[in-house]
């Protein structure tokens, strides 16, 4: 299939119909990511799950979509990107049933995992849909609202997961996606277009080889912090998946029609914003997998009443990821960027300096709402420079490894910052909790500032966007 992305849809549609189509299951993908994590001690008695099950529920997701992204891009682009996009809908909506029927631990974990492959196929393929959906000179405004979506959903997560346990069951956080899954499919099949990516042939070994080293590290990573990191099926994993990521590596460099085309790296613009989004997962969703829970452990809040107290942070980016695309054209993304992190570091040093036993909610909210708007500065133009780094036939491919990239990234970050927590403190009581949480907040904090740094690299006041249908990305050089 040599066919490329096209200009604009050969019909044109009206772009609030455009933005639910590929926004309502990415939303709804997102929204999976955090939304059973305060279920799990309802869940963990109703079944009988053990902790090791508890973790599963949520690894088991995690391992199967971070894999499999590139591997889905890859086939969308052979297969048909819409084709692709509404398989992984219908998919996520069956596996959401089959968590909701499950009677035994094992039947919830198997349904996670497939949750998880139907979604490697939604998130990243959503972005290029879109590119492929909007006219040019409205591309980088629809951008900023499908970082919004993104936001929202990985906000109201914890918020929906605690309303739905404290007011029906936990079996109502995966039967709420079918109604939405039967709805995105007709709305998707109708308002987008079917577009290829460049690839006549389906590489195979690249397939395995990154689904492989993906799945191995990011297992590897998951478990570092219990078992420990130098733990003989820890190093197995870091390992072993270093040796198969290197072979994939090796192997696309010499592949006549490889699945991830290396030149993606040689762009400047593209290779930056990755290194961005890698430090920006780790540091901010490290940080707040930890301060979620600080309400909880530390001031003995419900879930409910701890996600809702998350909210001045989670959701600021909803707000602000918009306003970043429509301005992204007119002042670049280096400062939008760079001024994310910046912002997001700042925050997370000073909910860092705050933070004691005794601190009272309100002194969060002013850096909950400053890491908010660092995060919304840095979600649209990302998106708008990994779109605009690519020629047509790549941009299935860019927006895969982008989301590999940032999976890998929330999960490392969940790891190294449970690591650094669990060797400075623990759970035995509030103050043994904050004495974990301060030290493994300010690593958060340097991390993103080491890519506030990388920001710099990016491109300025440019025309972004102003050449993404013609083959030559418009941040080559």
């Amino acid at each position: 299939m040599t066919s490329t992305l096209p200009a604009a849809p050969a019909t044109p549609r009206p772009l609030a119909a455009v933005l639910a189509a590929v926004g309502i299951p990415m939303f709804m993908v997102t929204l999976d990511n955090l939304v059973v994590t305060n279920a799990l001690p309802v869940i963990k008695t109703e079944l009988g799950a053990s902790l090791t099950d508890l973790q599963w529920f949520v690894n088991a997701y995690t391992l199967s979509f971070a894999s499999l992204i590139l591997t889905a891009s890859a086939l969308g682009d052979r297969l048909g990107r819409r084709r692709m996009f509404l398989g992984g809908i219908a998919l996520f909506t069956l596996a959401s049933a089959a968590c909701a029927l499950a009677t035994e631990p094992w039947m919830l974990i198997a349904a996670r995992a497939v949750q998880g492959v139907g979604g490697a196929a939604v998130l990243p393929l959503s972005l290029p849909l879109l590119s492929a959906a909007v006219p040019e000179k409205m591309r980088s405004a629809a951008i900023g609202v499908w970082g919004g979506i993104a936001g929202l959903g990985v906000a109201l997560g914890p918020v929906v997961g605690g309303a739905v346990v404290d007011g029906l069951s936990w079996q109502w956080i995966f039967w709420l996606n079918v109604p939405i899954g039967l709805i995105a499919i007709p709305l998707a099949a109708r308002v987008l277009d079917e577009s290829f990516g460049g690839a006549r042939r389906l590489d195979i070994l690249g397939l395995v080889l990154s689904a492989g080293g993906v799945l191995a590290v990011v297992w590897g990573v998951v478990h570092g912090a219990d078992d420990g990191w130098t733990s003989a099926p820890v190093l197995t994993g870091l390992i072993g998946g270093a040796v198969l990521l290197a072979a994939f590596i090796g192997w696309e460099r010499r592949a006549v029609e490889p699945m991830l085309p290396l030149r993606l790296f040689r762009v400047r613009a593209f290779s930056s914003i990755n290194t961005v989004m890698f430090t920006f997962s780790m540091g901010a969703f490290g940080a707040i997998f930890l301060l979620a829970q600080f309400f909880q452990v530390v001031q003995g809040y419900t879930p409910l009443e701890s996600g809702v107290r998350t909210l001045p942070w989670t959701l600021a980016p909803m707000v602000v990821a918009p306003l970043a695309g429509l301005v992204i054209d007119r002042v670049g993304a280096r400062l939008l960027v760079t001024a994310g992190q910046v912002l997001l570091a700042a925050a997370l040093a000073w909910m860092a300096l705050i933070t004691s036993v005794e601190v009272s909610y309100g002194s969060f909210v002013l850096p909950f709402i400053l890491g908010g708007i660092g995060m919304g500065l840095t979600l649209a133009p990302s998106a708008t420079v990994v779109m605009s780094s690519a020629a047509p036939d790549d941009q299935g491919m860019a927006s895969g490894t982008n989301s590999t990239i940032r999976e890998v990234g929330v999960a490392m970050g969940v790891a190294v910052l449970a690591s650094v927590f669990a060797s400075h403190g623990s759970y035995m009581s509030p103050q043994h909790y904050v004495d974990g949480l301060v030290p493994a907040v300010w690593v958060g904090a340097a991390t993103v500032i080491v890519g506030a740094f990388v920001a710099l690299l990016l491109p300025g006041r440019s025309p972004v966007g102003a050449d993404t249908d013609s083959r030559t990305p418009v941040f080559a050089h």
